[in-house]
């Protein structure tokens, strides 16, 4: 299949690879200088419309700004192959997923949202977890792309908003994570136990799994070299608070870990693994 890529950030890039490595051909676009060398399997293109003239085009942008500028502003959908698919793979706002899926209709074309759960490593080994929602037809066409990319598909409904519903709901949980083993760890240590042997007693109990394994390992080991930056992450916890408000839903969790993000960025951590989001609460 002839696919567009939009976006060769740390994530994307491992999802163009493995877009090719199964065997289709792949023009990507960058907002930033790619050397096109160190990607042989990829046709670095020289304008984002270039990745639009394709049956398929997938973009994993920072977020709705640069979707807006990028896409929506230069007129690229005017400009696309007529019958393609757009896939969006980045986390954005609810109501904006509403406005690039009528966008999409009206200039008759396809549109998916698929954003993905995973970091970096997992994009590069095609183990990401996929969320995908849009029309029958359109997510029919894309759906085996989406397995390349990942190692299982969720397919949700037919209105795009509900993978992003289900995306942003998805950090929030994650960041709410790290934030309950930030305090159990301040708990603990305050009482002369380790962070390895309290991690070692949750994850065997009643808490083994992924997210208390990775991040609490992070945690542990001090490492807070970033795979997701904080700065990314607090814009996922608004647009969580945003599509609560949205619906009229008090959401007072979100609230306390979103401000407690906004503390630690302010103390000069934006940069970090959002993980760094407990270590910041532990040392207090």
């Amino acid at each position: 299949m002839d696919i567009g890529f939009v976006g060769l950030g740390r994530m994307g890039i491992g999802m163009a690879r493995n877009l090719a490595a199964a065997g289709h051909r792949v023009r990507a676009w960058n907002r930033s200088a790619v050397d096109a060398d160190e990607l042989p399997e990829i046709e670095v293109v020289g304008d984002a419309a270039d990745a639009f003239d394709a049956e398929v085009v997938f973009t994993m942008l920072a977020d709705d700004a640069a979707i807006r500028q990028v896409i929506l502003d230069a007129g690229l959908l005017a400009r696309a192959r007529p019958g393609l698919v757009h896939v969006v793979s980045a986390t954005i706002a609810v109501e904006f997923a509403r406005e690039l899926a009528a966008a999409h209709e009206a200039a008759g074309l396809g549109y998916v949202s698929a954003p993905v759960f995973g970091r970096p490593d997992a994009a590069a080994a095609a183990k990401l977890n996929v969320v995908a929602a849009g029309k029958h037809d359109a997510v029919a066409r894309v759906r085996p792309l989406l397995d390349a990319i990942g190692q299982r598909t969720f397919v949700l409904g037919e209105e795009p908003s509900q993978a992003n519903a289900a995306k942003v709901a998805g950090n929030m949980l994650i960041a709410m994570t790290i934030e309950a083993l930030g305090e159990a760890m301040t708990l603990t240590e305050a009482h002369g136990l380790s962070r390895a042997d309290f991690l070692e007693i949750a994850t065997g109990t009643l808490f083994g799994c992924p997210a208390f394994h990775t991040y609490g390992g992070k945690i542990v080991d001090g490492d807070f070299e970033p795979g997701f930056v904080m700065k990314l992450g607090l814009k996922d916890l608004r647009l969580a608070t945003a599509a609560g408000e949205a619906s009229g839903r008090a959401l007072p969790m979100l609230d306390a870990v979103r401000g407690q993000m906004e503390r630690a960025i302010d103390a000069g951590m934006e940069m970090r693994d959002w993980s760094a989001l407990a270590d910041y609460t532990i040392r207090g």
